[in-house]
């Protein structure tokens, strides 16, 4: 096995602290004794005390030992031995005793008799399974839907005293009455509580976002089939791959990669690649996931290039979502065409019109210089319009970039700003 790039190591790490302390841990001198066999990678690491931490990586998993104190997986040690593993700074070895003990006794704890994809057990208990599930989503909206009649009854003065808490104690009611989808809705409208001077105002716009979906669940049966879709995805149903792949709308194009996001936390890390056909002009979202302290699985091109092949759409009002089926190597592509701000606004507008869930909306902005705007940054266009750059991005490669100029670039956009995924500078792509 060949050693990872380092855009795999750092997604690994459990948040972004995690993997600053590894970069700064990525140094040969605090390395006294490394080595990498197909299977692990291993070192000792000089800390603070007299003994050096026994650190090593078991890459099936991967898996991650290490004598040092620290409760997050991977630790800083683990990601500064992987990162040196992806400079190419760790030689090929002979495992020590303490590596292939522990490797071996993973192994044999893993060894259990594998079901075939998409086998099911017991298919009766699968479907009683379902409909208590119904039965749980199905009271939680109901109780949902009973505390928001309240708040209308009462109003919402003096709401800030007891929001917090409220919001936080429904988000756990959701969990359990497994809509994690809405649990997750519940929770974005706890956090911006107190954020800025307009809060109340988002506050009111994340409620009535829920109101409208708990709404929605109560009629599921009157909607079109492809809105009922979207209002259980919302809630947090999940459509099997066999079957996106099995039914969903095909769609074969060259598909240009016109950027990712990656966001971490302790416990899980998701990445969004967006795509948009080169014939088609269809928009396409992958989305992967991992377990904290587990890799991502790799990109099938580089931001800025063709990707030949065909997405499998998930169902859904606005059917972004795909799995794509790779047909062909990726292939160099030119600088993309895109939208003056006004111009994507209108497309954002249309695609909330259709899914009023929308969280998120990928964009193409030609001809756009970043500008302060306040006490942050935005990219405006040559009729003297702009986006706001989401705040805490940091723009200075942008504008490295840019020096001044317009250039083309592809973001993410929601309701707080945009966010910068990939630029290009004359044709050749550059990632933010």
């Amino acid at each position: 096995m060949g050693p990872w790039d380092v855009e795999q190591v750092l997604g690994l790490a459990s948040d972004p602290a995690s993997a600053k302390a590894g970069q700064a841990q990525a140094r040969t001198a605090k390395w006294p004794d490394t080595g990498a066999s197909e299977r692990a990678v291993w070192g000792l690491c000089q800390g603070s005390g007299k003994q050096p931490y026994q650190t090593a990586v078991d890459l099936s998993g991967p898996a991650y030992k290490c004598s040092c104190p620290s409760r997050k997986f991977p630790c800083k040690h683990a990601l500064g031995l992987l990162l040196l593993w992806a400079g190419g700074e760790v030689r090929p070895g002979d495992e020590p005793e303490w590596v292939t003990s522990w490797v071996e006794q993973r192994a044999a704890r893993a060894e259990r008799p594998e079901r075939k994809p998409g086998e099911v057990a017991d298919p009766l208990a699968a479907q009683q399974r379902a409909s208590r599930r119904a039965d749980r989503v199905s009271a939680g909206m109901a109780e949902l839907a009973s505390w928001l009649d309240d708040q209308v009854r009462q109003g919402l003065g003096g709401f800030d005293q007891r929001a917090y808490t409220e919001l936080s104690r429904l988000a756990a009611r959701m969990v359990d009455a497994q809509a994690p989808g809405v649990a997750g809705a519940v929770r974005r409208a706890a956090g911006v509580i107190g954020r800025g001077h307009g809060w109340p105002g988002e506050l009111l716009e994340e409620l009535s976002l829920i109101h409208l979906i708990v709404s929605a669940h109560d009629r599921l049966a009157e909607l079109p089939p492809s809105l009922a879709d979207t209002v259980q995805s919302r809630i947090g149903w999940t459509v099997e791959t066999a079957r996106v792949l099995a039914e969903g709308e095909k769609v074969e194009d060259d598909w240009l990669v016109l950027g990712r996001v990656i966001e971490p936390d302790e416990r899980l890390t998701v990445r969004r690649v967006w795509l948009r056909g080169a014939t088609t002009g269809r928009l396409g979202l992958i989305l992967t996931f991992a377990a904290a302290g587990r890799p991502l699985d790799p990109l099938p091109a580089r931001p800025g290039e063709y990707v030949p092949g065909a997405l499998s759409f998930y169902p859904g009002a606005l059917p972004m979502r795909a799995i794509l089926t790779q047909t062909a190597p990726r292939l160099t592509a030119p600088r993309p065409s895109g939208f003056t701000a006004r111009q994507a606004l209108a497309s954002y507008v249309e695609s909330v019109a259709a899914d009023p869930w929308n969280e998120r909306w990928p964009l193409v902005l030609q001809d756009v210089r970043p500008a302060r705007y306040g006490e942050g940054w935005a990219l405006v266009d040559t009729a003297g319009d702009g986006l706001e750059i989401l705040p805490g991005v940091d723009p200075w490669k942008l504008l490295a970039v840019s020096a001044g100029d317009p250039v083309t670039v592809a973001g993410e956009w929601n309701r707080a700003g945009f966010r910068p995924m990939t630029c290009w500078h004359d044709d050749r792509p550059v990632i933010l």
